[in-house]
């Protein structure tokens, strides 16, 4: 496989360079489901925007390659890598544990609980879904491990494949965003974005999907 050059240059100093990548569309997507940590596989529309992201990354020098460890994370980091490369994963770069609304439809889980629904679907940051995670500990559990990944590999680019919510936080982490604020970005299915992360922040390139055949899903709302 020919090398190619990165987009950006590596940074200098402690910070490290983060090619990060949402994991491909699964039928929960296209229904609005809330996914979580529940195990759910790639469509074949999830799948061939995996390999789209595969070809747009082909040569590129990563030193590390990390994927959350959810089925959906690891099976789209797979079609990008192949069966052969190294890949760790990391439980750190899951999504947001949605608690008792896992596998729900909005609607269900609005029937299901009305009041933390709405408190969920508000972004409370310290709303806790029961069996689940805080908004606000999802943020810190996701600066926690970029911090950690970053301190690993200095001066170095990684790849990251993991989760709309885990994109949100660290937007919101990078640019000082307020958690309660509706999210007025894209996190499309496989869109890249590049983000240099350490003593300096910066989103270099957010939601790149120029490689995708078709546009891409974004139906984040509350994560």
């Amino acid at each position: 496989r020919m090398k190619r050059t990165l987009p950006f240059p590596l940074p200098d100093g402690d910070d490290a360079l983060f090619c990060l990548v949402r994991h491909g569309e699964t039928d929960w997507n296209r229904d609005k489901r809330i996914q979580g940590h529940l195990d759910v596989p790639l469509t074949d529309t999830g799948r061939r925007q995996a390999l789209a992201v595969r070809r747009a990354l082909a040569g590129i020098p990563f030193a590390a390659h990390y994927a959350s460890d959810l089925a959906r994370t690891l099976e789209t980091a797979r079609l990008i890598l192949g069966e052969d490369a190294p890949l760790q994963p990391h439980p750190g770069l899951r999504e947001r544990h949605c608690g008792h609304f896992q596998g729900l439809l909005p609607e269900e889980a609005e029937r299901l609980d009305p009041q933390g629904y709405a408190r969920y679907a508000s972004r409370d940051p310290h709303y806790r879904p029961p069996g689940g995670e805080a908004l606000l500990e999802t943020f810190t559990r996701i600066g926690r491990t970029l911090d950690e990944l970053a301190r690993a590999h200095r001066g170095e680019a990684v790849l990251l494949v993991t989760h709309g919510g885990v994109l949100d936080a660290v937007r919101r982490h990078v640019e000082g965003l307020p958690l309660e604020r509706k999210r007025d970005f894209p996190i499309p299915n496989c869109g890249l974005s590049w983000v240099r992360w350490g003593q300096q922040r910066a989103i270099l390139a957010w939601a790149e999907t120029s490689h995708l055949e078709a546009p891409a899903r974004d139906e984040i709302a509350a994560m």
